[in-house]
């Protein structure tokens, strides 16, 4: 490895180094295969490992339907009552005005053959019984008509508001399974320098399926003595020559320079 330098050239020793990437998946599965060898060079974006997704796809089907189920829940509060809806509850009132006309007159005649005959012609018991259904006509008729008025107004913007978010939560898990599904195969942009798992081995985040080494750019790690350290800087042009080919110069330059001394380079 040699620096040229003013008045001489500069040279020093040293080994190439292939920078390492270890490719993993992000989420535990077992692998489905394995579509690269060592040694093979592969572009950007080329698909080199894939995991089972069988189990992941149901999934998904699953997420969809529950934001389906999500979405049409918020479109029936969004769009209010339905005229069927209103005209239900109208008829609901008409009903119980009838019992409470029906249960009005049983009371009243009721009542006037208990004043009329001063208890003797019907019971005490009686007559409660009559009062307490006269009483149960006149709550269920303001039920229906609290309810029609509901109908009428719609559902609260609360209700409206936490559907939509339940809806975008469904929607989100959806996108999220997706994601998952697309990440369950490994793309990779250099050269595949080994393989670490097989078919049918459990991949986890925390465990590298291929390693590969980048090619481009290549560093040369030498060391330099302390009296020729001044003599280099960052940014300075070399070239290297290899025991293969040693008449060709290789054009470089110096790309860093360690901060930390090493007193026992290798």
């Amino acid at each position: 490895y040699r620096y040229e330098s003013a008045p001489k050239n500069l040279e020093l020793y040293g080994n190439v180094d292939i920078r390492q990437v270890n490719l993993a998946f992000l989420w535990p599965e077992r692998i489905k295969s394995i579509l690269v060898e060592e040694g093979d060079f592969v572009k950007a974006g080329q698909p080199v490992a894939e995991q089972e997704t069988d189990i992941l796809k149901i999934e998904i089907e699953q997420a969809k339907a529950a934001e389906q189920a999500a979405y049409q829940t918020y479109l029936a509060l969004k769009n209010g009552s339905r005229p069927e809806d209103i005209a239900k509850a109208e008829a609901a009132v008409l009903v119980a005005q009838s019992r409470l006309h029906l249960a009005q007159k049983d009371f009243e005649r009721v009542d006037g053959i208990f004043k009329s005959t001063k208890g003797q012609g019907v019971s005490k018991q009686s007559l409660d019984t009559q009062s307490s259904q006269l009483q149960v006509a006149k709550n269920e008729l303001f039920s229906a008509q609290k309810s029609l008025e509901l109908a009428k107004i719609g559902p609260r913007a609360e209700d409206v508001a936490r559907a939509y978010a339940q809806w975008q939560q469904t929607k989100a898990q959806v996108a999220q399974l997706e994601l998952k599904l697309k990440q369950s195969t490994l793309y990779a942009p250099t050269t595949v320098r080994s393989r670490l798992l097989q078919p049918g081995d459990m991949a986890s985040a925390q465990v590298p399926v291929l390693a590969l080494a980048i090619n481009s750019p290549k560093w040369v790690r030498a060391y330099v003595n302390e009296v020729n350290l001044g003599k280099i800087k960052p940014g300075q042009q070399a070239y290297v020559t290899i025991d293969a080919y040693p008449n060709e110069k290789i054009p470089g330059h110096v790309g860093f320079i360690s901060s930390v001394a090493e007193f026992t380079p290798k």
